[in-house]
């Protein structure tokens, strides 16, 4: 089956230059900063069209959907730069 290549402006596109291992925010969840985060968390998902992802708007498709490929990337990207974006601690214990 042929995948769809999303357009740049899909929430579905992945620039070429994204990084997994980045973090979007700083400094990183801890157990005192939550809203100013998660406010610096939205923005940045925003900036990147990706905020679909953790709002419920980017449900996943069926694994035999062409779109799936795309959406799992994207998917997979998003969930790392949450992850790299919490503290140690957190961090432990979501993975």
């Amino acid at each position: 089956m042929n995948e769809i290549k999303p357009n740049m402006e899909s929430y579905m596109y992945l620039h070429p230059s994204e990084n997994p291992a980045v973090a979007l925010v700083s400094p990183a969840l801890d157990s005192s900063n939550y809203h100013s985060w998660s406010r610096s968390m939205i923005t940045a998902l925003s900036a990147k069209n990706k905020v679909e992802f953790v709002n419920g708007n980017a449900p996943e498709p069926l694994k035999i959907d062409r779109t799936y490929g795309a959406w799992s990337r994207c998917n997979n990207m998003v969930v790392s730069w949450i992850v790299h974006s919490v503290s140690i601690s957190i961090r432990q214990s979501i993975i």
